[in-house]
């Protein structure tokens, strides 16, 4: 038998090969399956070829050739989930590096703060947009072991109007067409073509800007972008892909729109009314409030990052972020976790918790936002989002109580995604 005390967990083989193999024994002081359970007395959880075979009372012992983490002053926990983040970029206002910086390097900064994510607890993310490789080989990296990090739900590159959120602008129309990405759409018929494409090419989920954006180069306004007849093609051709639709949107009427036409998730919700929240309660649709984001773009204002346009935008939204989860709830809006992380430091996701219950939400609301209900939000439900028999050994351990103070969850002692230790 093979004892690691306390943090100190021998992780070699695990990371090693991607068969899982081994046996794993964690001794936790306290398990919390389920954030709407409670958490029990010292349990054992047997994690076997990347899966969690059992969760019993009481430390049992370790068998032969298993390695043993003993955590016996801990919580354990589903690793936590953030359903907006952008893991291959840095929070900054160059957008002219685009122009200089190649795809690749986004891959080398997306390893890093692949890693600076789990560590920070954040077992599965949704990337929600990126250049057309970098995130789709980040997410074969980290689901083959031979990069640290989460689980990665990938989007790929964004579908926008020609000139909007989510376009290249900034530079001469040269320039901008040679950096184009290919995934602007005008049109219904176009549209519909643009999601099959992004199928193709390998996307998990398909992200729209379904009005203007705060940090784009291009000033008229956060309404909607695309006519309801292009947004309702892009979500009936993904749904009939079995593929879900992520809508940034900060414009009211551009929300309800985007929420008529059926998408899944609206990301921001900044100018979130009673007419918006009526359409959403409707349609399904969740809210996904990213507050971290607002908080980022706001701590840089005046410090010669953003161009004059983006400053004006920031200002803009800053006051009516902060009511975004007080709205929602008023009006009976689903609320799920996400950030996006990128636009301010990646490895800070966590605050992002108390900034909902800042916002009116439970500690145990907040939990489940990150873990059971953001894994039903992705469609894997089955898989993460809770501790259990034959779910994903994604499992983080930390001191204290998160159902009694959500905050614990800023430091994270241990994680494992997959069964493999993250260190």
């Amino acid at each position: 038998m093979r004892v690691f005390s306390g943090l100190m967990v021998a992780t070699a083989a695990l990371m090693s090969s991607p068969a899982m193999a081994d046996t794993t024994i964690i001794h936790a002081g306290s398990v919390i399956t389920d954030a709407a359970g409670q958490p029990s007395g010292p349990a054992t959880i047997t994690v076997t070829d990347g899966r969690i075979v059992s969760i019993v009372d009481g430390f049992q012992p370790t068998p032969e050739g298993a390695t043993m983490v003993h955590l016996p002053d801990h919580t354990v926990l589903p690793g936590l989930i953030d359903l907006h983040t952008h893991l291959t970029g840095d929070p900054g206002g160059d957008f002219w590096k685009q122009a200089v910086d190649p795809n690749e390097w986004s891959v080398v900064v997306g390893a890093k703060n692949a890693r600076r994510t789990a560590l920070a607890g954040f077992t599965t993310v949704r990337e929600a947009g990126s250049a057309q490789e970098t995130a789709f080989s980040l997410r074969r990296g980290t689901a083959e072991g031979l990069i640290p990090g989460p689980r990665i739900v990938a989007a790929g590159p964004a579908l926008s109007i020609i000139g909007g959120h989510g376009d290249v602008s900034g530079f001469r129309p040269e320039v901008n067409e040679l950096l184009d990405g290919g995934y602007t759409c005008t049109g219904a018929v176009e549209c519909a073509e643009k999601v099959r494409l992004a199928s193709q090419n390998g996307s998990d989920i398909i992200k729209i800007t379904a009005t203007g954006g705060v940090l784009s180069q291009q000033g008229r306004g956060l309404e909607a972008h695309f006519t309801d007849a292009e947004m309702k093609s892009i979500v009936d051709t993904a749904h009939s892909l079995g593929l879900k639709v992520m809508a940034h949107a900060h414009g009211a009427r551009g929300m309800e729109a985007a929420a008529r036409a059926g998408v899944d998730t609206l990301e921001h919700g900044t100018y979130i009314d009673e007419a918006t929240a009526k359409v959403m309660r409707e349609n399904g649709t969740v809210l996904v409030p990213t507050l971290m984001a607002f908080q980022g773009i706001k701590n840089r204002l005046g410090k010669g990052i953003y161009t004059p346009v983006v400053e004006d935008k920031v200002r803009a939204v800053a006051a009516y972020a902060e009511t975004i989860i007080e709205r929602a709830r008023k009006w009976g809006v689903k609320i799920a976790f996400g950030t996006d992380a990128g636009v301010y430091d990646h490895g800070r996701n966590a605050e992002e918790l108390a900034l909902m219950r800042k916002g009116g939400m439970s500690d145990r609301e907040v939990l489940a936002s990150a873990t059971s209900f953001a894994a039903e939000v992705l469609g894997m439900e089955k898989e993460i989002g809770k501790l259990a028999p034959g779910f994903s050994a994604d499992i983080i351990a930390v001191k204290g109580n998160p159902l009694a103070d959500v905050s614990v969850l800023e430091k994270v002692d241990w994680v494992m995604v997959r069964g493999r230790v993250i260190e």
